[in-house]
């Protein structure tokens, strides 16, 4: 029982001191080292060198790619206008009386489309506050809007999205981005549905009380941006002025020529798989000098890879104009997509080390005694306590995996399970328990809407987690029930 006290408190600490914001480049070695001289059972450097580092290369190695181009395209979507073209046309078909769904789906077609999360924020925000003022919403709704469209269904539900949740569970189930895509869609709508009922009551229940969108200081803390750097502050915004905020609407794109390259995005990940590996020569890769692996585990890398560049290639060939100063968006994408992936993959280290400890056993033991033998349900339960522990959905799933993956895969097939099922399962849990208050994402979304836990964190509570935990209970029951589609 040591042991397990080890990896229990290394797993606290690793929570509490990133919340206090001690970055996870240090928890992650920190952490494992600690868990190692509680529990036992492994040499310190030899743990360090060969295990967490080893592991931490092999994320890096398989998934860098995705990190880099998806920050590339995010920060070009950005700064050729494209994702502000995109929020103000949606918004003009729904018009203003519908300011909540608006915002909703203006992050969700950004985020599907494989813009960062954190870009969909910054971008997003000066047209809600403006949207919300208007319609004399309550500013504290608005991270809720903005955590419902960008956090939830598209990053986790949705057949097809190019999110790094999505991605990370492919090579160890030999899956797609489009894995269990009607169940996919059933959870999504279900996030998106109740979500935007959720917040709309609150709305409905303010206006009652005679709350409005209050006294607050709308301006932004200036991001790393070029065209945003011209934006009025929302303050000053009106419906009226719609077109001439963040850029002149002129320097923007259309809404065609803006939605392409995220169309782009799915459309060609979805040819890719279904046409073009099945006509490719892969035999090369079961060779040593190749990994000795199968197209089954890096096609859909693969494709998520072929789709990002295509759509920046079309991106940046239709926006040449407008992209005045891109070397410097190139740089500034690539370089803004380092610290993430290192988070991460410290995570997955951290997570390898656990594995390795004598005492794992007992854990893994606990787990896998979640749900009666239904290995869905354990898996769930495994992904949502370590991305609660990390504050991280890729974090938390990373670590699951490493440590349990193989061990779910002959589980799944025991069961008659498809790996598809376990696929979708793994990724909208992590996106559940993940956006706990010390979550990276949450405390940032807050700080750009200017407000605190205190004031917006319970809406951002129901629709970030509560909700998807719904959505993924009703996911198990129907892929329990009937299998995958």
């Amino acid at each position: 029982m040591i042991g397990v006290a080890g990896i229990l408190i290394a797993l606290g600490l690793l929570m509490y001191l990133a919340f206090r914001g001690v970055t996870v480049l240090i928890l992650g070695p920190a952490m494992a080292a600690l868990a190692i001289l509680i529990a036992g059972g492994l040499p310190i450097l030899g743990a360090y060198t060969q295990v967490f580092m080893t592991s931490l290369g092999d994320f890096i190695i398989a998934y860098f790619p995705l990190f880099m181009l998806g920050a590339i395209f995010g920060k070009l979507m950005d700064d050729s206008g494209s994702a502000q073209a995109i929020a103000r046309q949606i918004i003009a078909w729904l018009g203003p009386s519908r300011a909540i769904l608006s915002v909703v789906l203006c992050c969700g077609a950004l985020t599907y489309g494989g813009v960062s999360l954190f870009v969909v924020a910054f971008a997003i925000f000066p047209i809600a506050a403006a949207l919300f003022r208007q319609a004399d919403i309550p500013k504290r709704l608005i991270p809720a809007s903005l955590a419902l469209g960008a956090f939830t269904f598209t990053m986790s539900a949705l057949p097809g999205t190019p999110a790094i949740q999505n991605a990370i569970p492919m090579p160890y189930f030999g899956t797609t981005a489009f894995a269990a895509p009607g169940l996919g869609i059933i959870a999504g709508l279900i996030m998106l549905g109740l979500g935007t009922a959720w917040i709309n009551r609150r709305a409905g229940r303010a206006r009652r009380a005679g709350e409005g969108y209050g006294e607050h200081e709308d301006a932004l803390p200036k991001p790393d941006v070029t065209l945003r750097e011209r934006a009025a502050p929302a303050e000053n915004y009106d419906l009226r002025e719609a077109e001439r905020d963040t850029a002149d609407a002129e320097a923007m794109p259309g809404f065609a020529l803006a939605v392409t390259p995220v169309v782009l995005v799915i459309l060609v990940n979805f040819l890719f798989v279904e046409f073009v590996v099945p006509a490719m020569d892969t035999g090369y890769l079961a060779l040593p000098e190749f990994g000795a692996t199968t197209i089954e585990s890096v096609r859909g890398v693969w494709a998520i890879i072929v789709a990002l560049l295509v759509s920046i290639l079309v991106l940046i060939a239709t926006n040449w104009s407008r992209l005045t100063a891109l070397k410097t968006s190139l740089n500034r994408g690539a370089d803004a997509a380092v610290l993430p992936i290192f988070n991460t993959a410290s995570l997955v280290g951290f997570g390898a080390v656990v594995a390795a400890l004598p005492a794992f056993e007992l854990v893994r033991e606990a787990v896998l005694s979640i749900g009666g033998g239904n290995p869905l349900i354990s898996l769930a339960a495994a992904v949502n306590v370590l991305a609660a522990m990390t504050g991280s959905a890729s974090g938390g799933m990373s670590i699951a995996l490493e440590s349990l993956g193989p061990v779910y895969v002959e589980l799944a097939r025991a069961e008659g399970i498809a790996l598809e099922a376990m696929h979708r399962v793994t990724a909208v849990a992590a996106g559940t328990l993940d956006a706990l208050p010390h979550n990276g994402a949450v405390i940032t979304l807050l700080s750009i809407c200017k407000l605190g836990h205190k004031d917006a964190y319970l809406d951002i509570f129901v629709v970030a987690i509560a909700i998807p935990l719904l959505a993924l209970a009703v996911l198990i029951a129907l892929a329990t029930l009937f299998g995958t589609f």
